[in-house]
């Protein structure tokens, strides 16, 4: 059974924050960039770069002392974070997010398996024989700041279900090779540290049951586990990943949202610190935690600790004699190729396999040839790739040649990714999402009035607790009084979480009510009492016209009912479709006025000729 107080994140919800992620990530490739040069700069300036970052950080605790230089201070602390902000965002994904829908994740899922697989098989092909071999984990990742960054400089026409399909991509390529450096690039393993990290990691997942001060006690074990999985030999950064999967998140509750909107009228009526103090808590106890140390976090990632990272990691001698030695060098020519033919293949190929096989399709406006250039641009692999040539790699002049091979590859990704995606729009432009009907008209599955052969087709994407829509129910009588038999009308659902808290529900209840055969009338007292949509509500109506309510209020909490309701939600959002009411005629989507007269003439206008 469906929980009925939970409310799922709106699509107005969903771009305002992915345009606050994308204005963050691209202000964070732009610092990335300029310490990337900065550090290669540095290090070309003389012998001050090696110096610097090799100088000695000490901590120590009576007898015990952990000696790092400010190099492995940067790679496996500092990082960390970024770390545990990737664990976080993985864990939101497949909660909540993205990957818990087979049908839309599945796709770029599969392409980003392929594009893990790939690449690393090319690497092992041309550098075999360079005694470097098993640092194939270097082409395998994906660096999605400067992925996002590189979307912003290019600006490819309708650029959003490109960027939804490389940021799911991206998800899954951060698990696999967060997995590959747990389990391939681990050198000894000692137990007794380990058992205290594991330990630590346990009582992480019960400090959700604390009633309160739960940060402090995530903090505090979250050092134990970094500093366990640091003396146990595992890359202390993991560390962050292992915290934030354990890191509990959720949609907000209806009735918590509620209750915050209670503390606010009363201290709007009474305004104390009691009150002040209690609705900034409720609010915040609203989200999940996981949400709010995204957000708390994702500003130190982007502005800090990557540009750091890049300054300790990408500074390497740009001399006559590197660049030789690299052009020579099987390991360069297995880092690049790695990056820019096999992530080109691996996801592009896999795209179009997972499409031939029908196990999953792409958004509306999103090509193939598009995923092609999404495809190039993935071969920008910078974070990941230079902490795994300081983990794999021991000898300099190895790791120095690898790392010209990531900064080449970066380089090349981005040309080659521009070139396609440039090329398409200026040859085949994009038809913008929502402009055609993703779904017909399907009389076997749609709710509809009027006859199924009509010759026009009207089709309405509504809300019941939306005002416009309950205006625009009057208007499409009259339209269907117009036509009479020459055309149907066919409803569907499209809640809008954000402003109207009880829509879902009442979408629900009307799939409820069809299921009795009597929707149509129920959806006449939803129109009439749109201020009163609570449950107990819900129930009196079905009551009033004659339903089963012991099979109503089952049919109301199943999960086939709720999915029918999410099923014309996700064809709204995959067409971009963001408000109520909003119509389509035929196929194509109307974006006229909606009185009666005005809908009545663009009808007509579309009537198909004899």
């Amino acid at each position: 059974m469906s929980d009925p107080d939970t409310l799922t994140e709106s699509r107005a919800t969903r771009l305002r924050r992915g345009l606050a992620d994308a204005e963050t990530e691209q202000v964070g490739a732009a610092l990335l960039l300029v310490a990337t040069v900065a550090a290669i700069a540095w290090a070309n300036l003389g012998s001050g770069y090696d110096a610097f970052w090799h100088t000695d950080a000490r901590v120590a605790v009576g007898e015990w002392s952990m000696g790092l230089d400010l190099y492995h201070l940067v790679n496996d602390a500092l990082m960390a974070f970024f770390f545990f902000a990737v664990g976080l965002e993985v864990k939101r994904e497949l909660t909540i997010g993205e990957l818990t829908d087979r049908s839309r994740a599945i796709v770029p899922a599969t392409a980003a398996l392929a594009g893990l697989v790939v690449p690393a098989l090319v690497f092992l092909l041309i550098a075999r024989d360079s005694g470097q071999a098993h640092a194939w984990g270097v082409v395998i990742s994906t660096d999605t700041a400067f992925l996002v960054g590189a979307l912003a400089i290019i600006r490819p026409q309708h650029p959003s279900r490109l960027r939804v399909f490389l940021l799911t991509l991206a998800v899954v390529d951060d698990i696999g090779a967060l997995s590959a450096i747990a389990l391939f690039y681990t050198d000894e393993l000692h137990v007794v540290p380990l058992l205290v990290a594991l330990v630590a990691l346990g009582l992480i997942a019960l400090v959700r049951l604390m009633p309160s001060g739960r940060g402090p006690l995530y903090a505090v074990l979250s050092v134990v586990v970094w500093f366990g999985l640091h003396e146990a030999g595992v890359h202390a950064t993991l560390a962050g990943v292992a915290v934030a999967l354990l890191i509990p998140v959720a949609a907000p509750r209806q009735n918590d949202v509620e209750r915050v909107v209670e503390l606010t009228r009363a201290f709007r009526q009474s305004p104390n610190p009691a009150y002040a103090a209690a609705a900034g808590r409720q609010l915040r106890e609203s989200i999940s935690i996981n949400e709010r140390l995204q957000r708390s976090f994702a500003p130190y990632v982007a502005y800090v600790i990557l540009p750091v990272f890049a300054l300790a990691n990408a500074g390497v001698v740009l001399d006559s004699e590197t660049l030789r030695r690299s052009m020579s060098s099987s390991l360069f020519w297995g880092v690049v190729a790695g990056l820019v033919v096999g992530k080109l293949v691996g996801i592009t190929g896999a795209t179009l396999l997972a499409q031939r096989l029908r196990l999953g399709v792409l958004a509306p406006g999103l090509t193939i040839g598009r995923v092609a250039g999404g495809a190039a641009l993935s071969g920008i692999g910078f974070t990941i790739s230079l902490l795994i040539v300081g983990i794999a790699i021991d000898d300099p002049a190895a790791q120095d040649e690898a790392r010209v091979g990531v900064l080449a590859a970066s380089v090349l990704a981005f040309v080659l990714g521009a070139a396609v995606l440039r090329a398409l729009d200026a040859r085949r432009p994009v038809v913008p999402p929502g402009t055609v009907l993703l779904r017909p008209f399907d009389p076997r599955r749609d709710h509809y009035k009027g006859p199924t052969d009509a010759p026009l087709v009207l089709v309405e994407y509504g809300d019941f607790e939306c005002p416009f829509c309950s205006r625009a129910t009057g208007m499409v009588d009259e339209v269907i009084e117009h036509f009479g038999r020459d055309v149907v009308w066919v409803w569907r659902h499209l809640p809008l979480h954000q402003h109207h808290p009880h829509a879902e529900l009442a979408a629900r209840a009307y799939e409820a009510a069809h299921l009795q055969g009597r929707h149509f009338d129920y959806a006449r007292l939803l129109w009439a009492h749109q201020d009163q949509l609570e449950r107990l509500d819900l129930l009196r109506y079905a009551d009033e016209i004659g339903l089963d309510l012991v099979r109503f209020e089952a049919d109301l909490d199943a999960d086939d009912v709720l999915r029918r309701v999410r099923e014309d939600e996700d064809d709204a959002d995959l067409m971009d479709v963001a408000a109520t009411p909003t119509f389509f005629i035929g196929t194509e989507r109307y974006d006229g006025q909606w009185d009666a007269p005005t809908l009545i003439a663009a009808l007509d206008a579309r009537r198909p000729t004899p």
